[in-house]
């Protein structure tokens, strides 16, 4: 069976106040502290987080797991550890995808991302968005290249289930994933058209790193893509998500595309040429709606609603699911997600119940590290 990993960036924020706090270095310092009082084989500190672009985020990454139980207990367990790793340096966790308050982010130290600021300059200085990837094994690159063909029609689905950021500076942004806007703001980010092989995927990502313009094969940021590190298809298009739930959701449905994808590229069947500005379109009704407005239907592109899509996507995997003895567990968190929505509409709801938006975001601190 194949594994699964899930990657998380949560938003560091003051817990009376709910404003963005620059405390990255710290809240690591703790965690390498109590690694060190706990090192791995070869003596050296180990822990699941890393810095990332802003001092105001904490990323982390779980093991990669075949159970989607073990899954769920991993995300949860380590939200809590950063949660207390946070309280060292005065600050909590949150799992929201932008600050609904006003912020003006800090770039981390080092030189990668000194460069990042100086050569995107506003593009990389409010780029203040958290995100969740999901990583699914697969055999080899051309596997990989088969999978990133294939898939490409159902990811933006993916940005409407997981929406958790309709708030910006300190507005309603009038989309449920606003991160998805400020993320294509990349240059190499978003939908990209069908490889048809991994020498030639190779291939184009040696040529946009030769540009210039992207300083390493880390700033490719398709919505999927082959890992650099790991042997993954590594899917880029969610919001982190307020319910510890809702990414394991996304993880089962990711690895039935990735497993129903092999399937079809084995048996001979070539990837929908679905035109990539169509895509472009699908994603931004994603972000656009999330799960309360249409998006387009995953293999007609016309408009249709939020559920119907994400039926359309739960049978296209269906098979590859009961395979995976996922079936029951999906069709149960879709119900329970269609209920109770995401992460937009509960800041919404929050908001509109007359909470003002600090309010919101220490409300989703406890939501984010809730069991």
């Amino acid at each position: 069976m194949r594994s699964v990993g899930v990657e998380e960036e949560l938003l560091l924020v003051d817990p009376h106040s709910g404003a963005p706090l620059a405390v990255a270095g710290a809240v690591l310092a703790s965690a390498n502290r109590l690694a060190w009082d706990r090192p791995g084989i070869d003596g050296s500190p180990r822990h699941e987080f890393e810095k990332e672009l802003q001092k105001e985020q904490l990323e982390f990454a779980t093991k990669p797991v075949t159970d989607m139980g073990e899954l769920q207990a991993e995300i949860v367990r380590i939200r809590g550890e950063a949660a207390r790793h946070a309280a060292t340096a005065g600050a909590v966790v949150a799992a929201v995808a932008t600050s609904p308050l006003p912020v003006r982010p800090s770039l981390s130290a080092g030189r990668r991302y000194r460069w990042m600021g100086e050569h995107f300059g506003l593009t990389a200085q409010e780029q203040l968005t958290c995100g969740c990837h999901v990583h699914v094994s697969v055999a080899s690159d051309e596997e990989g290249v088969a999978v990133l063909d294939r898939i490409r029609p159902w990811l933006a689905v993916l940005t409407a289930m997981s929406a958790n950021s309709p708030f910006w500076q300190g507005g309603d942004s009038g989309y449920a994933s606003y991160r998805s806007r400020v993320w294509n703001r990349w240059p190499s980010a978003g939908p990209v058209g069908i490889f048809g092989s991994a020498e030639r995927y190779h291939e184009q990502v040696a040529k946009m790193i030769d540009t210039g313009v992207l300083r390493d094969e880390g700033m490719v940021y398709f919505d999927a893509r082959l890992s650099a590190t790991y042997p993954t298809v590594e899917v880029r298009v969610a919001d982190v998500c307020l319910d510890a739930s809702t990414p394991v959701l996304l993880a089962a449905l990711v690895r039935g595309l990735v497993e129903t994808a092999s399937r079809a590229w084995e048996d001979g069947h070539p990837p929908a040429r679905i035109e990539t500005s169509l895509l472009r379109l699908a994603s931004w009704q994603a972000g656009r709606s999330g799960l309360d407005g249409s998006l387009l239907h995953p293999e007609s592109m016309r408009e249709t609603s939020a559920e119907h899509a994400v039926d359309a996507l739960y049978q296209h995997v269906r098979e590859a699911l009961k395979d995976h003895g996922d079936d029951d567990y999906v069709r149960e968190a879709l119900a329970r997600l269609h209920e109770r929505g995401n992460g937009a509409r509960t800041q919404r709801r929050l908001h509109a119940d007359g909470r003002p938006l600090g309010s919101v975001v220490t409300d989703c601190a406890k939501l984010t590290i809730a069991p």
